[in-house]
């Protein structure tokens, strides 16, 4: 919460003058905690529909692996626990390439820094970067004329839009680092659902318009999955799933809101507008198949 009275262990500080949110350590391990229970969640959803997945402890984070080329394949939430064990690593990278998959962990920059060398020790590299943002919700949000949001009745309306707007990137800011077969994103986005997070879909002229998720838990919401059709950008979409979501966050009683984008983009540029600031940034570092 804003203020200096709250506690200190939310990790959040704001100033009565600028409201300017202080991310330390505390509220990274929240987000990335929160973060790990959503990958690790929708893994656990492909494994339901048959996949053959990985979700494997390690140092207060997971390894997961849903099915080739997913982007749910990564180990995250390392940082706040603990160095991991180098040969429980080296299990987790084994058992990687035995999928045909490269090992990446998404470390946020207020993680240990003896992991960070560790890694680079061990052969990996870093190959991008994601920004992840917050702001309180206040539950004063304006909607967008011409634009309504709602949960999604229709599951395959959410997926088939969301998934048209993610194959037709906006091209601004730093090139993203991952491409994914548009199938894959499909069961993805199926998966994330099914893992807690809630579809919402916004219209525009009774037509299904862009979509996005959010998973409201401990108090953290996060936003997810946030894409517009290429026919309806610059209409006002995202803002509007923006305020819908923020609105139910502070109904759900979340003391922050949360956010992942590329560096520099469009979705980064929208969410500033909205009163959202940067927390923190997690470096994508990859350890190739050899």
């Amino acid at each position: 919460m804003f203020g200096g009275d709250g506690p200190e262990s939310d990790g959040i500080v704001g100033d009565v003058d600028t409201d300017v949110l202080f991310c330390g350590t505390d509220l990274a391990a929240r987000i990335e905690r929160a973060e790990t229970q959503l990958i690790v969640a929708a893994t656990h959803a492909a494994a339901g529909r048959g996949a053959d997945v990985l979700a494997v402890p390690v140092a207060g984070g997971y390894a997961c692996f849903a099915e080739p080329h997913s982007p749910l394949n990564k180990v995250v939430g390392l940082g706040f626990d603990g160095v991991p064990d180098t040969a429980l690593l080296g299990e987790v990278e084994h058992m990687m390439a035995g999928r045909g998959a490269a090992t990446q962990v998404e470390l946020s920059t207020l993680a240990d820094p003896a992991i960070a060398a560790m890694l680079t020790a061990r052969g990996y590299h870093v190959t991008g970067f994601e920004d992840i943002l917050g702001r309180v919700p206040n539950g004063d949000e304006q909607s967008v004329p011409g634009v309504e949001v709602r949960r999604a009745d229709d599951l395959a309306a959410w997926v088939d839009v969301v998934v048209e707007g993610f194959a037709h990137p906006d091209g601004v800011g730093v090139p993203t680092h991952e491409e994914f077969p548009r199938d894959v994103i499909e069961r993805v986005e199926r998966d994330m659902e099914k893992a807690g997070a809630t579809a919402y879909v916004a219209l525009c002229d009774g037509v299904v318009a862009g979509g996005g998720s959010a998973r409201f838990a401990d108090g953290i919401a996060q936003l997810t999955g946030a894409a517009t059709a290429p026919a309806y950008r610059r209409r006002g979409v995202q803002t509007a799933l923006l305020a819908t979501r923020l609105a139910d966050a502070a109904a759900a009683g979340c003391d922050i809101a949360v956010v992942t984008t590329s560096p520099g983009s469009q979705s980064q540029q929208n969410v500033q507008r909205r009163g959202f600031q940067l927390l923190y940034t997690r470096a994508v570092l990859v350890k190739p198949l050899v």
